[in-house]
Parts: C-alpha cells; sequence; structure tokens
C-alpha cells in the first residue's frame, strides 16, 4: 500500500485498509495458515508497518476478530430488528440470513469458531467467548419476548443450532442448512412457551 509522493499519510486511514485486507485473507487461509512475511506482502504493507498499527500478528488477528464480530452481530440484530415484534418472525429472518451468508462464494464457516479451534493465544478463545455471549444476549431477548419459561436455557439451544447450522453448512454444503435450523428454532420456541 505505498503512498503516492506528495500524499498525507493518514494512520486511521491505514490501519483500516490492512484491517479490511487482513480480514478476508486470514478468513480464508486461517490464523496459521499464513506467515507475517506472507502476509505483509499480500497485503502490500512492509512489517514495520504491520508492527506500527497493530505491534504483532497476534495484534491484527485480534484486531480482525473483534471487529468481524461486530459486523455479525450489528447484521444479525438488523435482520432480527426489521422483523418486527414477533419472535417466531424474528428466528426466521435470522435464519434467513444466515442461510444467505452461507450460500456465498467465500463462505468458510464461523470465522471466530474456526479461529478458536487452531492453537492460537488465549485472547483469541476471549475474543470468541464474547463473540458468544453477545449470541446469546440477542437469543435471549427473542426468547424472552416469546414468553419461554427459561430464557437462557432456550438462548442457548437457539445458539447450538446456529453455530451446528454454520457448522454443517460449511462441511457438508449450504442447501437448506438454514432453512432445516430454522424449523428446529421454531418448534424448540413453540414448545418453550410459559403454559
Amino acid at each position: 500500500m505505498p503512498v503516492a509522493k506528495g500524499s498525507t499519510i493518514d494512520p486511521d486511514r491505514t490501519r483500516a485498509t490492512i484491517l479490511h485486507a487482513a480480514t478476508g485473507l486470514l478468513y480464508e487461509r486461517g490464523l496459521d495458515g499464513i506467515g507475517v512475511t506472507e502476509l505483509c506482502a499480500r497485503l502490500g504493507v512492509s512489517k514495520e508497518t504491520l508492527y506500527r498499527h497493530f505491534d504483532t500478528k497476534d495484534g491484527l488477528v485480534q484486531a480482525v476478530l473483534e471487529a468481524r464480530s461486530d459486523r455479525v452481530m450489528s447484521w444479525l440484530t438488523g435482520a432480527v430488528t426489521a422483523a418486527g415484534d414477533d419472535p417466531a418472525d424474528q428466528l426466521t429472518a435470522l435464519f434467513d440470513a444466515l442461510q444467505g451468508w452461507y450460500g456465498e462464494p467465500a463462505f468458510r464457516g464461523c470465522a471466530l469458531l474456526n479461529a478458536a479451534a487452531q492453537p492460537h493465544t488465549g485472547t483469541v478463545r476471549a475474543i470468541t467467548a464474547r463473540h458468544l455471549g453477545r449470541y446469546l444476549e440477542l437469543l435471549t431477548e427473542i426468547a424472552g419476548r416469546a414468553g419461554a419459561a427459561h430464557p437462557h436455557r432456550l438462548a442457548r439451544q437457539l445458539l447450538i443450532l446456529v453455530e451446528g447450522a454454520t457448522v454443517v453448512a460449511d462441511h457438508h454444503g449450504p442447501h437448506g442448512v438454514g432453512e432445516d435450523a430454522c424449523e428446529a428454532a421454531l418448534a424448540l420456541l413453540a414448545a418453550a412457551r410459559r403454559p
């Protein structure tokens, strides 16, 4: 990412550009699937630039995963909110959004769970745990609005469906996975409502 002669350097823009480019590359190759030298070459930056903005490769990985978690949660929360107030409609919207993602050519499963499954730092596992916690909060809100007798339990069951569907779509293909998971989620929702 060379800067043209006479241009001013914008550190925030440089950091954002590196972060954006690294997100796709690390998702495609995995955290340990690319070394710093190749990473810098593919990003078009020097090691010095990478380290100036992120201190280490692990610092870049942490920033990538945190930004990805923010984007995913904003996207899914938006889908749920746009569906209106009915919890069944909200779950349907969530799984419809996921099904669309599963069908994308670049889909490689959940980046955060993929990262946590690789031998890496405790920081990566902590970011993944926070991400799953954010999912649980969203699903607990839906379960609470549905009148579930045990909203936290239902939310955990729904999270198992979400992440399980994501793994199945990644390893067995996306066709109908979101729809099947949605059907199971709606059955759990109906069964969990207070009498």
